[in-house]
């Protein structure tokens, strides 16, 4: 069945990805880095425990896109270079589930790493008596879902381009992501018609990665809307999913002889 052979693929994927040296290095930086948080904290009198609880985002959503990008880029580029994907190809499975696969097990280990990052902001949270609640829990979750969509361009670049292309494009991807609203907000306030229209017209190309960030509730106990939170996981899975259906369509196209 297409779904066994995919959810194989996904396995062998995740277990590849986690023997990375970079997914290691970048998980040890991240986890680090929210120890220390604590460090931060006390340079301050005043809401120690939001900007201690503020890095630790900044951590997990940073380094966690970091891995999504540096680990996936060269799942696929690996498999052409050892020329292990002429192996796959020839058995019965299709491109797709192949691209499928690759996915959805890279969005696995991103995952775990973000569970493990997750734990460790949780433990220092609770040594140092800052408060933890639902919110918190639905913004890591909900950037979880970004970093899924992250991982979504980064599969997309690496069916068609080289790794170091792949990470340059995912990157930029992800930098204009979290812009967007501003170059909608300026384009609004142009009083040129053109400039308003493109910057409408980009902005709903482009991702909405801060869709996905409910930080500012999370740290101060605001009530995250449910509508706000379903539309972001509903717009993070069908922007994956029409990310995803390109990628099929152009890795179906290529040629690896």
């Amino acid at each position: 069945m297409a779904s066994a052979r995919i959810v194989t693929l996904a396995a062998n994927t995740m277990r590849e990805a986690i023997r990375s040296r970079v997914l290691y290095t970048l998980l040890f930086f991240a986890v680090v880095l929210i120890g220390t948080s604590v460090l931060l904290a006390t340079l301050t009198y005043v809401e120690g425990h939001r900007i201690l609880q503020s890095v630790g985002f900044a951590a997990i959503r940073l380094f966690g896109a970091a891995i999504a990008i540096f680990v996936g880029i060269g799942l696929i580029h690996r498999e052409v270079e050892r020329r292990t994907i002429y192996t796959i190809l020839s058995k019965p499975i299709s491109r797709a589930e192949f691209l499928l696969g690759k996915y959805l097990g890279l969005v696995a280990t991103i995952w775990l790493q973000v569970a493990i990052m997750g734990l460790a902001f949780a433990a220092v949270s609770l040594l140092t008596g800052a408060p933890l609640n639902v919110q918190i829990g639905i913004a890591l979750g909900l950037a979880a879902v970004e970093l899924a969509l992250v991982v979504a361009f980064a599969t997309v670049f690496s069916s068609f381009t080289t790794p170091l292309l792949a990470a340059l494009f995912t990157t930029g991807i992800y930098a204009i992501g979290h812009l967007s609203r501003d170059l909608r907000d300026f384009g609004a306030n142009s009083e040129s018609e053109s400039i308003r229209l493109a910057a409408q017209i980009l902005y709903r190309i482009l991702p909405d990665l801060e869709s996905f960030n409910f930080t500012t509730q999370a740290l101060h106990a605001l009530p995250i809307p449910s509508n706000e939170a379903v539309l972001a996981l509903v717009y993070g899975i069908g922007y994956s999913a029409l990310l995803l259906l390109l990628g099929v369509v152009v890795f179906e196209r290529r040629d690896f002889k």
